[in-house]
């Protein structure tokens, strides 16, 4: 697999700006909460965060699509939050997208439908005959557990954090385990992936 392989996963699993343009709020929201404790100051300012990355990816010409959905995330944590009146709520979308993940992932591996495979496969112009060759199958399977991995992970350390109450620890998680664990499982993928062959279209 080239190099321009290794740009169409990064691009289709989110890539780099999708998931910075999601983390940026959030790291807002919990300095901002820390220094005011004013729940909806903080929104207002995590939300703003949130539309003027979107503007400047607009005025960059940069794909829209995951600054887009980052903001709408933003802003549905957002209203969450304000909805139940909690800090923590901002935290609690994130843990059921996690949930709703992981278990979609792990269905596509019991289903041998490995989620990965089905993403990637048209984007690498090999459609679903990975299918037919079990070691680009193999391939796909492992990278589809990284995958669940890593929503485990978030889980496995955020819940208990969110059932407590840490708000701090709560938002400290959420940044280390977004950006930093994407890439590393990004990465993992590519290594997954690469050293098999890509299946050739009958």
């Amino acid at each position: 697999m080239q190099e321009e392989d290794k740009a169409k996963v990064l691009t289709a699993l989110g890539g780099k700006k999708g998931i910075i343009d999601s983390t940026i709020p959030s790291l807002i929201f919990l300095l901002a909460y820390n220094v005011t404790h004013n729940l909806r100051v903080c929104l207002y300012i995590s939300i703003a965060t949130a539309a003027v990355l979107m503007i400047l990816r607009l005025i960059k010409r940069d794909t829209l699509m995951h600054s887009i959905s980052g903001f709408i995330g933003v802003a549905f944590c957002g209203w969450f939050a304000w909805k139940t009146g909690t800090a923590k709520s901002y935290y609690a979308p994130s843990l059921w997208k996690n949930s709703a993940f992981m278990l979609v992932y792990l269905a596509s591996i019991l289903l041998k439908w490995p989620l990965i495979g089905v993403l990637l496969g048209p984007i690498l112009g090999e459609n679903l005959n990975w299918r037919k060759n079990p070691q680009r199958m193999a391939a796909y399977i492992k990278a589809t557990w990284i995958w669940f991995a890593l929503f485990a992970i978030r889980l496995a350390v955020q819940y208990p954090l969110f059932k407590t109450n840490q708000i701090n620890a709560l938002g400290i998680a959420n940044i280390f385990l977004g950006f930093p664990l994407y890439l590393v499982t990004l990465w993992g993928t590519w290594l997954a992936i690469r050293s098999v062959p890509i299946a050739k279209n009958d």
